[in-house]
């Protein structure tokens, strides 16, 4: 047994240094030539240590799936909290260079849902499946003379699961289909209108882009300071005949404006001199009922599915900052 364990370490480093030296002959960002790119190309080629090249797969894995393959084939064991650095930094990569498909089977999953999956291109499996082999150089010119037309074929697709979305000004903007950004859509198009005519949508979230729409300088001018590291809400919406900051959260997996977030977005938007609205938005009561505990008082919640209600959580007044 002893002596299968060094053996095992060998074929592994070999292993992970050929993978290595494919993410090196496609030219992909530095940041992504590291072994944790180079575990993510194994995982999601189907290889172990013993593997040949030409009988790569391409299985279709989530991001556990793929830590998984690293510690059981490979022996490297990734702490469960690196589950989001293997997203954010190699897989997301792969994706916008053109290697990797996400959700080829459902293409409109929510960017944050927990079923996301990926898998490599058929382009790059023939490709894979020639390292090593005489034919390895001839094939890696073919694709590297195609990769251009692939990446814009994959952010074509990207686009086609995009959400439109017609901002109160008449502009037009795309949040990634699915999750929250279904309810996000319908506050900027049903809540604005009513209850924020002539706001100013002064910052819009996005649940796959984390700014989809900011207007700095118009934030700034109120006072208010972008922070990169603060969790901003999904929407902000400046209704300047009262000089109002409307401060909305859309909720579908994550709570409402409870006590906690509310101290939070004052501390947030503490600089600014508008007065402070805040808002949790829900697509249906159902939903609402389930944080109903949660929701602070002092908040205002509207419920996509009943758009002309505001329902008020007690206070001197009704919609409308407290001093």
């Amino acid at each position: 047994m002893s002596k299968r364990l060094p053996k095992r370490r060998t074929a592994t480093a070999k292993r992970v240094k050929e993978a290595l030296d494919i993410l090196t002959a496609l030219d992909v960002p530095r940041e992504q030539q590291n072994e944790r790119s180079a575990l993510t190309l194994l995982a999601l080629l189907g290889m172990t240590p013993r593997t040949a090249w030409r009988v790569a797969k391409a299985p279709m894995l989530g991001i556990t799936e793929m830590m998984s393959v690293f510690r059981d084939q490979f022996g490297k064991a990734y702490a469960p909290n690196t589950r989001e650095t293997v997203r954010r930094f190699t897989v997301h990569q792969f994706v916008q260079i053109g290697l990797v498909m996400a959700n080829p089977d459902d293409p409109r999953r929510p960017v944050n849902s927990p079923d996301n999956r990926y898998q490599v291109t058929p382009p790059f499996l023939k490709l894979a499946r020639t390292y090593g082999s005489t034919a390895w150089k001839t094939s890696l010119s073919a694709f590297l003379a195609t990769a251009d037309t692939l990446g814009r074929l994959q952010r074509k697709e990207r686009k086609m699961a995009l959400l439109p979305v017609k901002l109160p000004s008449g502009k037009k903007v795309s949040l990634t289909a699915g999750g929250q950004n279904e309810l996000v859509k319908k506050i900027v198009e049903e809540f604005c209108p009513r209850f924020t005519p002539g706001g100013v949508i002064a910052f819009l979230g996005d649940t796959g882009q984390k700014h989809r729409h900011v207007e700095a300088g118009y934030l700034k001018r109120l006072g208010v300071e972008i922070d990169e590291h603060g969790k901003m809400p999904d929407v902000v919406v400046h209704l300047n005949k009262k000089d109002w900051l409307v401060l909305i959260e859309a909720v579908t997996s994550h709570g409402p404006i409870g006590l906690k977030r509310h101290n939070e977005l004052k501390a947030l938007f503490g600089s600014a001199r508008a007065g402070l609205v805040f808002v949790t938005a829900f697509l249906t009561r159902r939903a609402m009922t389930k944080y109903l505990g949660d929701i602070a008082w002092e908040t205002e919640v509207w419920i996509a599915e009943s758009p002309s209600h505001i329902i008020h959580f007690n206070g001197e007044r009704f919609l409308g900052p407290y001093e």
